[in-house]
């Protein structure tokens, strides 16, 4: 007998089909369930691992390459968003709504700007003026001086050492130096818009910044829901001393320059040096750079006052300041500020900053630091993991 479950037996040629169940008065039968679909694999393999890490990384550099003309404010107000975001913070705890706490730190943050612009510019453009129309006397001053000095030098060495023609072009480069950092000063200055446009400093970055602010905790939960279960925990902690050793050296950092900004234009402005506050704004800005920023200016410092002095008693004083400039810095407001949370050493700093330039210029110098932080947490992650495996702790072999 044949089971119910049975297929019907073929037609034969020239008969009817039967017709429908529900002709015949019969029920309907449910349709066929779908049967079960094959499960894929559980485990991620090796080569699918390596290939998502190598994935993101070669994504992230061509959209680096591809939009490097327009992120420069997007990155801006994703760090100005980075840097307020403890304050917005404990204002969300004191129960303030994140969306207004956010509005008055970016209200606040622009009205400072704009104070300092109002209140600097104009100082700036008369000192550069200043520059302008002393800038041939200061050539002339410096070369005479240089002159004096070769001068006593060759008298004292002998002209088979200090010949005439060595101080000649020595002179010549000076003032060639002199003149070729006050236009490049002039221009910066005078042309600071060719950097960032008004436009993109007063709605773009304000506006992204806002909203990034606002929405920082929810970014960072989705951002967080990304991550693959497997090295969930493992990237959480890597994320966390990377924001730890990033928070401490740029909050710390920015307020080192801040400090010496005030310090030393007013320093170099009570020595009498009539370019002292430009001269000290800017080199306070470029202690932004270890070592470098601050050589640069008291370089440069020390040809302005011999170009305004003529003597090196002025020269002297310029000197001092910038001396105790960096005594004060190096251990007062360093330690206090950063101590020993940064893990940043100042060389691998220099270079993150010149390799960012030169790659993709003004945005490459805003990403130097967080990727050199990200760098060097990876680098002691991995150099930890090698100190704890075989590859390390394999013993010696004793025989052949």
């Amino acid at each position: 007998m044949p089971s119910e479950t049975a297929p019907p037996p073929a037609l034969r040629p020239g008969t009817a089909a039967p017709p429908p169940r529900a002709a015949r008065g019969e029920p309907r039968l449910p349709p066929l369930a779908p049967g079960p679909l094959s499960p894929g694999p559980r485990t991620a393999t090796r080569g699918q691992r390596i290939g998502l890490v190598l994935g993101l990384a070669a994504t992230t550099l061509l959209l680096l390459w591809l939009f490097s003309a327009i992120l420069t404010p997007f990155v801006l107000a994703g760090c100005i968003a980075y840097f307020l975001d403890p304050v917005a913070t404990r204002l969300t705890r004191m129960g303030m709504p994140r969306g207004l706490a956010a509005l008055l730190l970016l209200g606040g943050m622009m009205a400072a700007a704009l104070l300092v612009v109002l209140l600097l510019y104009p100082l700036l453009i008369a000192q550069v003026g200043t520059l302008l129309a002393r800038l041939p006397s200061y050539v002339a001053s410096i070369g005479t001086a240089v002159q004096d000095g070769l001068a006593a030098l060759e008298e004292r060495l002998g002209p088979e050492v200090m010949d005439t023609r060595l101080r000649d072009l020595a002179v010549s480069q000076v003032g060639a130096i002199l003149a070729f950092l006050g236009t490049a000063a002039t221009r910066l200055i005078g042309g600071g818009y060719a950097l960032l446009s008004v436009f993109t400093l007063v709605v773009v970055t304000p506006v992204v910044g806002f909203y990034l602010l606002r929405d920082w905790p929810r970014i960072l939960r989705r951002v967080e829901s990304w991550l693959p279960r497997r090295y969930a925990g493992t990237l959480r902690q890597l994320a966390h001393d990377t924001d730890r050793v990033l928070s401490a050296w740029l909050r710390g950092q920015l307020l080192c320059c801040a400090l010496l900004c005030v310090y030393y234009a007013i320093g170099l402005s009570a020595v009498g040096l009539e370019l002292g506050l430009i001269l000290g704004i800017a080199s306070g800005v470029l202690s932004f750079i270890p070592y470098v920023g601050s050589m640069t200016g008291l370089g440069t410092a020390l040809l302005l006052a011999l170009g305004q002095f003529g003597t090196w008693e002025g020269v002297g004083m310029v000197a001092a300041v910038f001396v105790t400039g960096q005594i004060v810095e190096g251990y007062i407001i360093y330690p206090r500020l950063l101590g020993d949370r940064v893990e940043l050493h100042a060389v691998w700093v220099i270079f993150a900053l010149f390799a960012g330039g030169v790659a993709f210029g003004f945005l490459g110098v805003l990403l130097a630091v967080p990727m050199a932080a990200v760098i060097g947490v990876l680098a002691r992650y991995w150099l930890r993991r090698y100190l704890e495996s075989p590859l390390y702790l394999d013993p010696p072999r004793t025989g052949l």
